[in-house]
């Protein structure tokens, strides 16, 4: 997961796998210079970490998530470890539903961490 910083706030996260380049190379070039645009950004690279993999696990145990994307629930239990402010995701299957993103904060609540926002990017960009 990388996320981006601004003054002392992280403001926005994304997540980094081994695939995210071949994604890259798919996607429109609009998306391609967004995508070149946010990596000018200063970053910080959160590592999975026992916490956010407990997190994770508690997740599975509550079945919000397929067996099959625990990964999904990583990312949201990384972003909500770090106390990022918003996850933006395009994912709606897994990610972007309201029925999941109150699971998500009532087993936040639960483990003592605070609410996560979660928006698609539609919610949080505006167009001049």
């Amino acid at each position: 997961m990388v996320c981006i910083r601004t003054s002392a706030k992280v403001t926005s996260c994304r997540w980094s796998r081994t695939w995210l380049p071949l994604k890259l190379v798919l996607a429109p070039q609009p998306v391609q210079a967004k995508y070149q645009e946010l990596l000018e950004f200063e970053t910080e690279v959160l590592a999975e970490s026992l916490e956010a993999s407990a997190l994770a696990a508690k997740y599975g145990e509550h079945r919000i998530l397929p067996e099959s994307f625990t990964a999904d629930g990583l990312h949201i239990a990384l972003a909500t470890v770090a106390a990022v402010d918003i996850l933006v995701s395009w994912n709606f299957k897994h990610i972007v539903r309201f029925d999941k993103i109150r699971q998500f904060n009532a087993v936040n609540r639960e483990a003592g961490y605070k609410e996560i926002e979660i928006y698609s990017p539609r919610e949080v960009t505006r167009y001049e």
